[in-house]
């Protein structure tokens, strides 16, 4: 469906059955959704970019009202989050059901069911909350096309912001004094992965999620996940430049490929703020080769905690606000 034919079908609609069809399909709302969000629109021009995010809204609004669709076990209320290749829905509970927009990209969804049972099987208990939790894997089966898709469902976490959001609340850049604990959990979430034998692949602004209040964060996204060693799947689109060269080359992964990624989340994130010492811990883990940066989050951490205290003293607790 191309994004103008969906503008006019929500504008010509008088009904929920109008844009959705009297059993109110599931696939219907997946295909309109998929042709007006704004990652589908690239460079349009800006009115037609506005028409529609004004539909958007007015799609999901309705989608919501009318009670959503079944499942499996589980009730589509809302679309929570439109991700790099699927979509999540609230399913109530705190759980939100993921489900990929192609097909194709169903074995994208086994790496993610994979990694966080890895992880879950083998990770210290006490980190666990730094990755979302694996509540269930299904396959479901589109009436329409006979096509499988694999869902998952995942243990949601409310008030969880992006680093996107972060940084776009501050466009100055933020004070180091708060992207350092930021950076800290950013590193026990990996090491807890990388102990686990797991790679994340994509340590993205956008996939690094934080609880302003209490500073917690999640590392969420485990769809471009690799074992130590692999070879990361796919890129998500438009962020080709935030990958290291062994993942745009295609060449085995570690440990030290997450480091990179994440260290220049950080950076990314306090701009022109970033102290001199930070910049230069930061490179030294985004060195070109693989094996000259660092492979040990929790080694690095403590490394981190060095320059963070030569530079401040003692750590306190900063209360971080962002607003909604």
């Amino acid at each position: 469906m191309r994004t103008e034919e969906a503008i006019r079908m929500v504008a010509a609609a008088r009904t929920d059955a109008d844009l959705f069809g009297a059993d109110m399909s599931n696939q219907r709302y997946r295909r309109l959704v998929a042709a007006l969000h704004p990652d589908r629109l690239g460079t349009a021009d800006p009115a037609v970019r506005a028409a529609a995010t004004d539909a958007l809204i007015e799609v999901t609004t309705r989608w919501r009202g009318g009670g959503g669709m079944m499942l499996g076990d589980y009730t589509l209320r809302r679309l929570a989050y439109a991700g790099d290749l699927a979509d999540l829905y609230d399913v109530g509970a705190d759980r939100l059901l993921k489900l990929p927009r192609d097909p194709a990209d169903n074995d994208l969804m086994t790496r993610e069911a994979h990694a966080l049972r890895v992880i879950a099987e083998r990770g210290d208990p006490r980190y666990l909350p730094y990755v979302p939790r694996l509540v269930d894997s299904f396959r479901v089966r589109d009436a329409a096309t006979g096509a499988d898709r694999l869902a998952d469902v995942l243990a949601a976490v409310p008030g969880l912001r992006s680093l996107e959001e972060v940084r776009r609340a501050y466009p100055d850049g933020l004070d180091p004094r708060d992207a350092a604990w930021m950076w800290r959990r950013l590193l026990v979430a990996l090491g807890l992965a990388h102990r686990a034998g797991v790679v994340h692949g994509a340590v993205l602004p956008r996939h690094v999620l934080i609880e302003p209040d209490a500073h917690g964060l999640v590392l969420a996204d485990w769809c471009f996940s690799v074992a130590d060693g692999g070879v990361v799947p796919a890129l998500v689109p438009g962020d080709e430049d935030w990958y290291p060269p062994e993942v745009t080359g295609r060449r085995p992964c570690g440990p030290g490929t997450d480091l990179a990624m994440a260290a220049r989340c950080l950076t990314w994130l306090m701009g022109d703020r970033t102290p001199h010492e930070l910049h230069a811990f930061a490179a030294g883990c985004a060195r070109p080769a693989l094996d000259a940066r660092p492979d040990d989050a929790w080694r690095l951490l403590g490394e981190l905690d060095e320059v963070l205290e030569r530079l401040y003293g003692p750590r306190t607790f900063r209360p971080f606000t962002l607003n909604p």
